[in-house]
């Protein structure tokens, strides 16, 4: 089996609602979705993050395709190895994973499907096997302001949700209403997540945290900024609250450094950090040997990705019991059958 064609389409799919978090508001998901043809007929899909240049990105991808036309799907691995370094290592680039991460994971994870299509496996058969029949998910919620939020968490604790998450980071005052409503507002059961998004240093960090504590905060995620390790775990290092790292890890060395500094007790990842399927699980891995579990990380997406994710989680030992997807934020979905929608909790494959 041959790749024949590559073909790339950018698109911007509506929020039901604007996403408030640290960094902003957003309105919608940007992504470029992915088809590989095959000569035998086969196609495959996939997508990448279409930010902040989609044009951008659809050039990367139209280089790799020049690479991959003509190869064996079933040559993913090498395939994806051979692009890195000709796309950025080769001219004297350097190493950008992350940013390479972004590009590389649609077409990773569009091979994959072509290769599970092939052989009429799921590709959690491919991998391994799965070790669990369902993923579970938080309940995020919605809104703008901390009543809305916190009306949104109560409906999602009632709906079932054991573990709510909800995005700070957005001023001290805003941050402290956010957090205190949601808690009064779900009870003292449900497990309460926070994501800072970057927006604390760590002196910030620490007096946010003691003042958050009293709401019994199961975790907080990425308070630093993802550029430095130190901040983390100066920030770890006297929590009374778990920490956990994001934006921080992309790669299996960075998963191994966090997980040498001891800076995080979990880990937040997703397919388009690692760049697909095949880094993803070999960074959950690093993490495994340290005991610290990996959560399913969302970004811009549609169920594409969602689908991919629960592949690849589904084989991992150290998966956390609260992930993050984000296609339920959409106003549609690119995939109508089989349905990618997930229940409440959790999301049967």
């Amino acid at each position: 089996m041959k790749i024949t064609e590559i073909r790339t389409t950018p698109l911007k799919i509506p929020y039901l609602t604007p996403y408030h978090w640290a960094q902003g508001s957003v309105d919608g998901a940007v992504v470029i979705l992915v088809e590989v043809h095959t000569e035998q007929g086969v196609t495959g899909f996939g997508e990448c993050i279409g930010t902040p240049s989609a044009s951008a990105i659809q050039d990367y991808l139209q280089l790799i395709a020049n690479y991959c036309v003509g190869r064996s799907p079933f040559e993913n691995t090498r395939l994806m190895r051979e692009c890195y370094h000709a796309l950025f290592q080769a001219f004297g680039t350097c190493s950008s994973p992350r940013y390479a991460g972004q590009v590389f994971a649609g077409i990773e994870m569009t091979l994959w499907d072509v290769i599970g299509k092939a052989t009429g496996h799921a590709v959690h058969e491919l991998l391994g096997g799965a070790l669990r029949d369902d993923i579970q998910y938080f309940g995020f919620p919605q809104g703008e302001t901390a009543e809305e939020i916190a009306a949104h968490a109560k409906q999602l604790s009632e709906d079932g949700c054991e573990v709510i998450y909800v995005k700070v980071g957005r001023g001290d005052a805003l941050d402290l209403a956010i957090v205190q409503q949601t808690r009064a507002a779900i009870g003292p059961e449900r497990r309460l997540r926070i994501d800072p998004n970057e927006k604390w240093d760590p002196l910030k960090a620490k007096r946010m945290i003691q003042k958050l504590a009293a709401f019994e905060i199961e975790f907080v995620v990425q308070p630093t900024d993802s550029e430095s390790l130190s901040a983390l775990n100066q920030v770890r290092a006297s929590s009374p609250v778990g920490i956990a790292a994001d934006q921080l890890v992309f790669t299996p060395q960075d998963a191994f450094n966090v997980c040498r500094e001891n800076a995080a007790g979990l880990i937040v990842l997703g397919l388009h950090e690692t760049g697909g399927i095949s880094q993803f699980i070999k960074t959950a891995h690093v993490a495994e040997t340290a005991g610290i579990n990996i959560c399913i990380h969302g970004l811009y997406e549609t169920g594409i990705t969602t689908c991919a994710a629960n592949q690849a989680a589904a084989t991992i030992a150290n998966l956390d019991d609260g992930n993050q997807y984000m296609n339920h934020l959409l106003a549609w979905d690119i995939i109508e059958s089989p349905d990618s929608a997930c229940e409440t909790a959790s999301c049967r494959f």
